[in-house]
């Protein structure tokens, strides 16, 4: 009985692992999907076949199915990856301990960085959102907000600057141009601009 019981507990810890396994395979299969649907989206829209997202992420037809059962799904599920790629960004540069103006430069030279990723809905994705991703996008809002507050305590922004400001520049940023050569640097060149008008000294802003 003894040996039952030593059998049983060696035998836990490799059950346990059998469980999860099978979990995290299907967890790197649903990222894979998301990550070729991006590229694909970006390179050929919307209308990418699925087998062809399907074969860029290296899974059978069945697996993609599998996570994301309609066109709809998948698109919307790639609409709140990008939101949840900004809201990890901006959490980030709120957590620097330079002055507000800074984690915007932060924020927004990460945006030009993951340009790439966050295709939807700049590219056509759904304009009826879920409840979910409702909800990242409304913590993207207030995140960034608290980056403009921080500005305006230390000094360093203007108060008239609104989270819809920042989120509609950080969009056009996203927005790569195919025929301009180093865009990061071009995309980096123009956040320097578009800082240097949320000085307090700046003039005021139309509208």
């Amino acid at each position: 009985m003894a040996e039952a019981q030593t059998r049983g507990k060696v035998m836990e810890p490799a059950e346990k692992v059998r469980q999860r396994a099978p979990r995290r395979d299907a967890a790197d299969n649903r990222d894979k999907v998301l990550a070729a649907a991006a590229a694909a989206v970006l390179r050929e829209g919307t209308a990418t076949p699925m087998a062809t997202i399907a074969a860029d992420a290296g899974v059978g037809v069945g697996t993609l199915y599998r996570h994301f059962p309609s066109r709809e799904a998948l698109l919307s599920a790639l609409t709140r990856r990008s939101f949840e790629l900004v809201l990890d960004t901006a959490t980030r540069a709120a957590a620097s301990d330079g002055p507000g103006i800074e984690a915007v430069r932060a924020f927004l030279d990460q945006t030009v960085q993951h340009g790439p990723d966050l295709i939807l809905p700049l590219h056509g994705g759904p304009t009826a959102l879920d409840e979910q991703t409702l909800a990242v996008q409304a913590a993207v809002h207030q995140q960034i907000s608290a980056l403009l507050r921080t500005g305006v305590q230390d000094g360093t922004i203007r108060p008239d600057v609104t989270a819809r400001d920042l989120v509609i520049f950080g969009a056009l940023l996203a927005e790569r141009l195919p025929h301009v050569a180093d865009w990061e640097g071009a995309a980096r060149r123009a956040v320097d601009i578009y800082l240097a008008g949320l000085a307090p000294t700046a003039a005021p802003l139309r509208g």
